[in-house]
This record gives C-alpha cells, sequence and structure tokens, in this order.
C-alpha cells in the first residue's frame, strides 16, 4: 500500500488515535481497517458514540438481556457492556502496544462524569476500570478538575495509566503535569517501576475557538478569531518541554519514566469557515497524540497537508494572550467557562447514555 497522508503524519511524530468505539467497529473489522489503512494506534472511547451505537442497533442487546437478569443499576449495565468492548479493543491493540514498547496501542474509559470533583471517587472507580479491564493498555480518563489533579497523582502513584482530559488552561496544563511527576515520585519512593505506566495530557482545541471567537465578535475583533485553540495548545507544548527536561526529570528517566505526552482532542473544526483539518494541520510535532473523529481522520487522509508546525509561531502565540486581554477579552474566563461547560456536557451526555440503556432494556425485554 501507497504511504498515505496519515502515514506521514504519523512519520512526523504523531500518534493517529480515534475517538470512538462501539461494538460495531469491533465485531465488522472497522477498528482494525483503521489500524491497517489510516495508522490508527489508539482509542479514546466516547458515551454520545455508545449511546448512538446501542440506540441504532442490535449489537449489545444479547449481553444486555443477560447482564439485565443480574443488574439493576443503569450505569453498572453500562460499565458491563462498556468494559466488554474495553477489553476486545485493547486484546486488537495489544500488538501496537508491544510494537511501540508501550507508548502506543491504548483504549481509553472515562469515570463517571457525575463524579468529577470527588477526587477519592474518581480514584477508586479509576482502580476499579484497570482492575476489571486487566489489560495493560489501559487508560483510564479523569477529568482535569482541581480534585481530578490529587486522583490523577494517587492514580499514577499507584501505577496506573491515565488519560487525563478537558484541559483548557496553560496554568491547568501545568498543574496536570505536576501531578503526574508528583505521582512518579511517589511511586518511585515506594519502589514501583514507573516504566509500567504511561498517560497523556488532553489538551481540548477547537472548543477554545468557538468560545474565545463568539467573544471576538462581541468586541469587534474579528481580525482575531481563529488564531487561540492553536495558540494555546503550541504554548502546551512548550510547556510540556520545559517541564520534562532538567534534574528532576533526568532522575525519574534513569528510574524508566516516561513523559506523559500531550493529546490533542476535540480536534473537528466546528467552524465551516475554517479549513477542516486546521486542528491536524497546525499541530505536527514530536511525541504528540491527535485524537480525531472518523471524519477527520477521512478529511486528512484526503487532502491533509503535512509539514512541522507545533513550535512555528511561539512569539505570536504568546503576544496573542496580550492582544486578546487588550481586545477586552478575559482569556482566564474563557478556559474557565470552558471546563464547567465541558464537564456539565459530559454528565449531560452520560445522563442522556443511561436513559437510553432503560429504554433500550426495556425494548428488549419487550420482545
Amino acid at each position: 500500500m501507497a504511504t498515505s497522508r496519515l502515514h506521514e503524519l504519523s512519520a512526523h511524530g504523531v500518534s493517529v488515535w480515534i475517538d470512538s468505539l462501539s461494538r460495531e467497529m469491533l465485531e465488522t473489522g472497522e477498528l482494525a481497517r483503521l489500524m491497517k489503512e489510516d495508522t490508527v494506534v489508539g482509542v479514546t472511547s466516547n458515551p454520545t458514540i455508545f449511546q448512538k451505537a446501542l440506540a441504532e442497533g442490535e449489537w449489545y442487546d444479547d449481553q444486555l438481556r443477560e447482564a439485565k437478569q443480574e443488574i439493576d443499576e443503569p450505569v453498572e449495565l453500562f460499565f458491563a457492556l462498556a468494559l466488554e468492548d474495553i477489553r476486545d479493543a485493547c486484546d486488537l491493540m495489544r500488538p501496537v502496544f508491544d510494537s511501540t514498547a508501550g507508548i502506543d496501542g491504548y483504549v481509553s474509559m472515562e469515570v463517571d462524569p457525575r463524579i468529577a470533583y470527588d477526587r477519592e471517587a474518581q480514584f477508586e472507580q479509576a482502580t476499579r476500570f484497570h482492575k476489571e479491564v486487566d489489560r495493560p493498555n489501559l487508560y483510564v480518563k479523569i477529568p482535569g478538575t482541581e480534585p481530578g489533579l490529587g486522583a490523577i497523582e494517587d492514580s499514577i502513584a499507584a501505577g496506573r495509566s491515565i488519560n487525563v482530559t478537558l484541559i483548557f488552561s496553560l496554568e491547568r496544563y501545568a498543574a496536570v503535569a505536576e501531578a503526574y511527576l508528583r505521582g512518579l515520585e511517589r511511586l518511585v519512593a515506594g519502589g514501583g517501576d514507573p516504566s509500567a505506566v504511561n498517560s497523556v495530557a488532553s489538551f481540548f482545541v477547537s472548543r477554545v475557538d468557538t468560545e474565545a471567537d463568539r467573544r471576538l465578535e462581541e468586541v469587534g475583533r474579528t481580525d482575531l478569531q481563529g488564531r487561540l485553540a492553536v495558540a494555546n495548545a503550541k504554548l502546551a507544548y512548550e510547556h510540556w518541554k520545559q517541564a520534562f527536561s532538567g534534574d528532576r526529570w533526568d532522575f525519574l528517566l534513569s528510574k524508566g519514566a516516561r513523559t506523559q505526552r500531550c493529546l490533542w482532542a476535540s480536534t473537528s473544526t466546528k467552524n465551516p469557515a475554517y479549513r477542516d483539518v486546521l486542528y491536524v494541520e497546525e499541530l505536527i510535532g514530536r511525541d504528540v497524540v491527535n485524537t480525531m473523529p472518523l471524519e477527520t481522520i477521512q478529511a486528512f487522509q484526503d487532502h491533509g497537508e503535512t509539514r512541522e508546525t507545533l513550535e512555528i509561531g511561539l512569539a505570536e502565540a504568546h503576544s496573542l494572550l496580550d492582544e486578546l486581554a487588550a481586545a477586552g477579552v478575559d482569556y482566564d474566563d474563557v478556559v474557565d467557562t470552558l471546563e464547567a461547560e465541558g464537564v456539565e456536557k459530559f454528565i449531560d451526555s452520560f445522563t442522556g447514555l443511561l436513559g437510553g440503556i432503560e429504554d433500550k432494556v426495556d425494548a428488549v425485554v419487550a420482545r
């Protein structure tokens, strides 16, 4: 097979992940095809996609009918269905995990978003998922809220791999990296093996432009629209290089620790006026992950352009924050708003999923 655009993207240091998982993708061979043809080397699960698959097909009916005999709670029914998919996807991805020495080949399962502000509950659920999936290439997703930081540190210290999600601000990203480093230090101090632990920090991209552009429209500064999301991610990557260097990191590295890579999430383009692969093309660099919906994977495969862009324009990225402040757009309020809304959207999606499971149970049992 000829080298594709996504193969070129991978050659530039970007790990291509897909942001959805369903039993249909597994059983029809669609995920295996994406791995072979589109260099997909990781998966992040998505309750919204799961709800759609549950509602529209019969892929889960037999297991749901059987599980319902022992489980009443909709959330536990969801975990029973989803964890089976996660295990199967981990097994499918295992050769990637092995061939990359544990860098890629991961499948992510998120904690219940309703506990996003409960440190202990998140830690306990992450522990449960790792135990029940029992695969080395599982990431449990914990949101990067302030309480989430403690759960992330505790999980890393316990030797469990974590995908930190819902990161919007540079300040919070720095705190996430710090939580990872502290967790590794605790793990090493306790005699643990840091080489068996991995993590990614999921920095959300397109939503930043959506919120900032709305505010820029209100103050009449459309000339600054469409710039903050990319600048924000580039500045996060700049911090990543700083956080994972120097004496502190060199000590952990000598013990076998791995860096916590930046993962670009929410990379589908929301504004039709922007290029549909904008948030892939502008964030190409070494040792990063870009998790994309299927439509973005297909678009990049069709017409994406590959060149290393992640460290281009850093001075402009720094100055943009000053320009936004001068225009009356408060960066801190933008990212704080996005985090709060992000948690609420996750909760709404999860609540809708649980309602969908109840509806599906009624339909399956009635047959």
